[in-house]
């Protein structure tokens, strides 16, 4: 075990106490304040030069060492989520329907922990910048940070960030050159009829019969347009329209989640979508307008940030326990903006698996799940070591 783990693992009781705390005041996007204080209190003690502001609650820490030259970017984020916690556990949130169930807790620890090891023990020639983002919750935080000048006030030559991954054992690492979450796009599709009276139809242009045909037709994006070995998912999550049986309503609303692992793909399915849409309407009497909300990018890990990623991580807890080459996943991640701006990597740990069994197993966004405390050390000493190859004196 290296030294650095053994370190990480003697603090472990202090971290996992202060990430049982911020599980039990989860703060939704754009709303981290009682985080951010917390973040920002600990990184001043520790002697980083804190900014606070950017994205609104971002928080970064800036400790530099030596005649380096060389900037490292460590994300980590800090937002709840809008569901009531149902684990029972005695450090559940004290905010009804509120919860930390996608693990913000435990990145935030995480990186928390890795701040202050560097801070009283690490060794490193250069610049570390510590990001502590908002509202990544489809929410954008990061890219709020970034318009609020993240990279011009803090430039990095690379870029790194870690998620907790239910399904694969616990303190597991897995990394992914290339392409490895898919973007996201929120789409609305605005059906405009002529509602009357149900027992006469024909007086009226039903926006509910058309955006039945448009629901059963967008699926034929995927099968005849994408491309066999390539992956896209539509969904039509929503679909709203009138309040009565015997009215042919006015409109009708469809709201889409569409996700893709290419770019191109992604430009394909928005053009396609507009054409199908457009084409089903007319046939059905009705117009239709697709609006497009914001959404983020496909996140891809670049090679060189990658390689180093998967070097310190074998180096930390052995091949056994490293993926190389992960599956993506079609779950969307707004670090994505920040890997457009800088090289880097984005990295899971696992966070248990069925054979582990307990809180740590169920996947995000539900309410029975909790983060792995046990991750604490792993996270933070992977942290550590990372920032000490990237900003090691000479070649790395």
């Amino acid at each position: 075990m290296s030294a650095t783990l053994l370190a990480m693992q003697a603090r472990a009781d202090a971290y996992t106490k202060l990430r049982r705390d911020i599980h039990q005041h989860p703060e939704i996007g754009f709303q981290e304040f009682r985080t951010s204080d917390l973040v920002a209190q600990r990184l001043q003690r520790w002697g980083y030069t804190v900014t606070r502001g950017l994205g609104g609650t971002g928080v970064v820490g800036q400790l530099k060492r030596g005649a380096g030259t060389r900037k490292l970017g460590l994300r980590a984020d800090m937002d709840a989520l809008p569901i009531q916690e149902a684990t029972g556990l005695p450090h559940a949130s004290c905010h009804a329907g509120l919860m930390h169930a996608c693990g913000h807790d435990g990145h935030t620890a995480m990186l928390l922990a890795a701040a202050e090891h560097l801070a009283t023990s690490g060794t490193f020639d250069g610049t570390l910048n510590l990001i502590f983002q908002p509202a990544e919750e489809s929410l954008g935080g990061a890219r709020k940070m970034m318009e609020d000048g993240l990279f011009d006030r803090f430039p990095c030559d690379a870029i790194f960030a870690m998620h907790n991954m239910p399904g694969f054992r616990q303190g597991q690492l897995l990394l992914r050159e290339g392409a490895t979450m898919a973007s996201s796009e929120n789409i609305l599709v605005h059906i405009e009829g002529k509602g009357g009276h149900g027992a006469m139809p024909h007086l009226g242009a039903d926006p509910v019969v058309a955006g039945a045909s448009i629901v059963m037709a967008l699926q034929t994006i995927v099968s005849r347009n994408v491309p066999p070995l390539q992956m896209a998912v539509i969904t039509v999550g929503a679909f709203q329209s009138g309040v009565a049986n015997n009215v042919i309503p006015q409109r009708a609303t469809l709201k889409l989640s569409v996700r893709s692992l290419d770019r191109g793909v992604r430009e394909l399915l928005r053009r396609r979508i507009v054409e199908l849409v457009e084409a089903q309407a007319q046939s059905y009497g009705v117009t239709a307008r697709v609006e497009f909300l914001p959404g983020y990018p496909v996140l891809v890990n670049t090679p060189t940030e990658t390689a180093l990623a998967r070097e310190v991580a074998v180096a930390l807890v052995g091949a056994e326990n490293v993926v190389l080459q992960t599956e993506p996943l079609t779950g969307s991640e707004d670090f994505a903006y920040m890997l457009e701006e800088v090289p880097g990597s984005y990295l899971f740990i696992g966070n248990g698996d069925e054979a582990s069994g307990g809180h740590g197993a169920c996947m995000v966004h539900n309410p029975n799940y909790d983060f792995e405390d046990r991750n604490i050390p792993v996270g933070a000493a992977f942290w550590v070591q990372l920032s000490e190859r990237f900003l090691a004196k000479g070649p790395i």
